[in-house]
């Protein structure tokens, strides 16, 4: 089967950097606010920041990561280890509420050579479905967004802000 990606213009500038002020990393800059970079933001708390990811697997793909540059889990104490984990454990909670996936993917790309196009240490999580794969993925070898990221930011921060984690 020929297999075939979608062209995502600004992905390109997005992995060399050019879509952010030079020398910045684009965690930091979300995490200072920075007006350059977009906000998707939808829940902080006890030093972390839970985000969409700018380029989803599916809706609701979020990461979690300290507002710190940190580029490796093992520079996290304890303490803030198990705060990373409890977030991690509230944005499952929040997407099988708002979403109802049937599983997750976790994970973590540490150092250029795990595929981080990011160095800032950040925590991935992908709700995953039993049919997510359409039609037009499976002929065309594309992926499809089912909503609008737009939404899914709003129905997040309000989920997130329930929670008192804003």
């Amino acid at each position: 089967m020929c297999r075939r990606n979608l062209f995502i213009p600004d992905k390109m500038a997005y992995t060399k950097g050019k879509d952010r002020p030079e020398g910045v990393c684009i965690l930091c800059a979300i995490a200072e606010g920075d007006p350059q970079v977009s906000n998707l933001v939808v829940g902080r708390r006890d030093s972390f920041i839970v985000s969409l990811n700018l380029y989803p697997y599916n809706p609701g793909h979020l990461m979690v990561f300290p507002e710190e540059h940190i580029e490796d889990l093992r520079q996290l104490s304890e303490e803030r280890l198990c705060t990373m984990f409890s977030l991690t454990r509230m944005c499952m909670d929040v997407l099988d509420e708002l979403y109802k996936p049937q599983g997750y993917n976790l994970g973590f790309n540490i150092g250029r050579s795990s595929g981080a196009s990011i160095l800032h240490l950040h925590q991935h999580i992908v709700p995953r479905y039993s049919r997510e794969l359409g039609l037009i993925d499976v002929v065309s070898g594309t992926r499809v967004i089912v909503e609008d990221p737009i939404i899914t930011k709003e129905k997040l921060f309000a989920a997130f802000k329930e929670r008192g984690a804003i």
